[in-house]
């Protein structure tokens, strides 16, 4: 594996997109089956939740080393609308509108101060 994969830089943001991925799938994977039971989906759920967790945690522990909490939760945000947009588009096959991708511009703006240079 190339080294620039396990840097606190890179490491982090991959381990993020990754576990977004099983936790949009947990969150909203069970609204194509909406004829299992709510039970079984909790529990499927949290299961696939799970995973996410053995991804997030150690991504912000080892995303510390580079990142502030501020920046480390702001790129979570940011991957979490990203993720969410191929997710509903791709396997949910909803259309989002030009109000979603604004709000969403505004926010991804937003977070783009966060990583502004501190003053000197």
């Amino acid at each position: 594996m190339p080294s620039f994969l396990t840097s606190p830089q890179i490491a982090p943001i991959l381990m993020l997109i990754a576990s977004n991925v099983f936790m949009t799938f947990a969150w909203y994977g069970h609204l194509k089956f909406k004829s299992t039971p709510l039970l079984i989906v909790i529990v499927i759920s949290w299961g696939i939740a799970f995973v996410e967790y053995c991804l997030a945690v150690p991504a912000n522990r080892f995303g510390s080393a580079a990142y502030s909490t501020a920046e480390l939760k702001t790129m979570q945000e940011v991957i979490t609308l990203v993720v969410f947009v191929l997710f509903s588009t791709l396997y949910l096959r909803e259309q989002l509108t030009w109000n979603h991708f604004i709000g969403f511009t505004l926010i991804a703006a937003g977070a783009a101060f966060v990583f502004l240079s501190k003053p000197v």
